[in-house]
């Protein structure tokens, strides 16, 4: 397994560019399944699990081919025809956004066989939403080896409401409910900018939706969709990532390609924290880059993570990591995931003074971290120990960097380019 040796201390400068977001091309990618025409889809970010739902495409006989673009990659999709229906457990298991093929295997060609995911590192996750939304549209559902198997002859227009926000069960039964006869109302639905770009490509492709973005969608059913071609969002997780690695290590970067209204719940919290962040744009054109400063000191502030627009799960990790080097006690709160602490662990290993109990972690700062060898949990948890080793003195190997891999395109070549000391050791070298 690849590792990440980094030498720390040193204040990251200069600009930094963000990708397109992996949450967003995942939808778009199983999007493609709605039509027997052409979609292509620019800005895909290089990571593993854009490729591990290309090969669980090209296992139901979808065509595709990727070109490399000056940024992203060109990806082309044709669902002309159906080679199976079943999405196999060695292929779910690696990313359980694969169960995003769900609702468009069985909208459009009325089956679909797709393995349960199970459990990871941050949680169950569940997808019980997803099967009763589609039950809800029409769709027959058993439980088989492990296996979701989900029929229909043709699906109908529903109301339905989540228990709870899901941002993957939003992106699902939306797509399912395009080819459904009649009107759906999707309640109490994912806010998250990757459903509204879904939606966006779906509406290109013929769909008729409103409301994406809000916690109510309508969908109006059509008999077919067509192809389209889209670009993908920037990666809000992804440049919130890079604004705390400027502010962790007391330096002043350029976020370039990222969207500020997507970010305004991490800005924010920065400003409090004491962090300098603004927008830079001039004229008529809107802002598509950040500038963020690292003032002289960081001051603790408590954050408690909620669904879009409040702070995203997925920099809980980075931010418990900026605010070891906070002055006071910051107390994180996690809404999202049950189990979602693992990297204070690590984090501890390098001097962090952080106690866990049930969803609080309270982070007592400023601690002076050491380099040290630790190992990553999960994707972004791999995120917050690349920031702790930024900022700790002397040399951290990060081991397990395949989680980092599934998200963040090339972190170690960006941030290299901005003045970290960060390597890959690979197994070959």
């Amino acid at each position: 397994m690849d590792k990440f040796q980094i030498t720390g201390g040193r204040p990251l400068e200069g600009r930094i560019e963000t990708s397109g977001a992996k949450n967003a091309a995942l939808p778009a990618m199983a999007a493609a399944l709605l039509t027997d025409q052409r979609v292509t889809l620019r800005n895909v970010p290089r990571v593993r699990d854009i490729s591990t739902l290309r090969s669980l495409l090209e296992d139901l006989g979808v065509d595709s081919s990727v070109t490399h673009e000056a940024r992203g990659n060109r990806l082309e999709i044709a669902a002309r025809q159906l080679l199976t229906p079943e999405a196999p457990y060695e292929l779910v298991k690696q990313m359980r956004a694969s169960v995003l093929v769900l609702g468009p295997l069985v909208a459009r060609f009325g089956r679909a066989r797709v393995s349960l995911p199970g459990g990871c590192a941050i949680g169950v996750r569940p997808i019980n939403l997803h099967i009763q939304g589609l039950e809800k549209l029409g769709a027959t559902i058993r439980f088989d080896h492990g296996y979701v198997d989900a029929r229909a002859n043709g699906l109908r227009g529903t109301n339905f409401r989540f228990e709870t926000i899901s941002v993957t069960g939003t992106e699902n039964l939306m797509m399912a409910a395009t080819l459904a006869d009649g009107e759906t109302v999707l309640e109490n639905a994912a806010r998250e900018p990757e459903v509204a770009d879904l939606a966006i490509l779906l509406n290109k492709m013929g769909a008729k939706i409103e409301g994406a973005g809000t916690n109510q969608i309508r969908i109006r059913g059509v008999a077919r969709l067509g192809g389209a071609e889209h670009s993908i969002v920037p990666d809000r997780i992804e440049a919130a990532t890079f604004l705390t690695a400027a502010a962790i290590t007391g330096g002043e970067l350029v976020v370039d390609h990222c969207n500020p209204a997507h970010l305004a719940a991490v800005t924010v919290k920065l400003a409090e924290v004491g962090v300098r962040v603004e927008p830079e744009g001039t004229g008529t054109n809107p802002a598509s880059a950040l500038r963020v400063k690292a003032p002289g000191k960081l001051l603790a502030v408590d954050m408690s993570t909620e669904e879009y627009p409040g702070f995203p799960t997925d920099m809980q990790a980075q931010y418990m990591a900026l605010m070891t080097q906070a002055e006071g006690t910051a107390n994180i709160t996690e809404m999202i995931f049950e189990n979602r602490f693992l990297h204070a662990l690590e984090l501890a290993r390098m001097g962090a003074d952080i106690k866990v109990s049930g969803r609080r972690a309270a982070v007592r700062g400023k601690t002076a971290l050491s380099g040290a060898k630790i190992q990553a949990s999960d994707l972004r948890a791999s995120a917050s120990l690349v920031l702790a080793g930024l900022a700790a003195e002397g040399e951290t190997v990060i081991d397990r960097v395949y989680h980092i891999d599934r998200g963040y395109e090339r972190i170690e070549e960006k941030l290299t380019q901005v003045g970290a000391q960060i390597h890959r050791i690979s197994e070959s070298d």
